[in-house]
């Protein structure tokens, strides 16, 4: 199945190629491919209070654009900025993620959903923390 997508007031047009089909015998090898360096972060101790991030690199390692057009953080404290435009198969991209500890304390993990034109059309990353009053020497 062939998709096109356009938008009100440019003229840029969005091709998307879904192989998936009612029998689910599609073609998949022509699909993008996210693949990350590491799904997982741990900022280790942090003091409350104290905002950290980190930046996912990934490849597209498929045979068509990776287009991502979602990213979702499993709380208010975590926030997800990914590129808005496509990645062309073999370039790189960065998924930056920002965590603020005030308020929070103990052992933190997030979660930051991405949605895309892959399959599966999710990919799950996590940020841990150990979020203490102060860190001793």
């Amino acid at each position: 199945m062939l998709v096109f997508l356009f938008s009100c007031g440019n003229n840029n047009t969005i091709e998307v190629n879904n192989p998936n089909t009612a029998s689910g015998q599609g073609d998949m090898s022509s699909l993008p491919i996210f693949s990350f360096e590491s799904e997982e972060h741990d900022f280790g101790r942090i003091v409350e209070g104290e905002k950290v991030s980190y930046s996912f690199k990934f490849k597209n390692t498929g045979k068509s654009n990776l287009i991502i057009s979602d990213a979702k953080a499993s709380c208010g404290c975590t926030v997800a900025d990914y590129p808005r435009v496509p990645i062309k198969p073999g370039e790189s991209g960065l998924i930056g993620v920002s965590f603020a500890s005030e308020g929070r304390k103990g052992i933190q993990n997030k979660t930051i959903t991405l949605v895309a034109n892959t399959q599966p059309n999710t990919k799950v990353l996590t940020i841990k923390a150990e979020v203490v009053n102060y860190i001793s020497n």
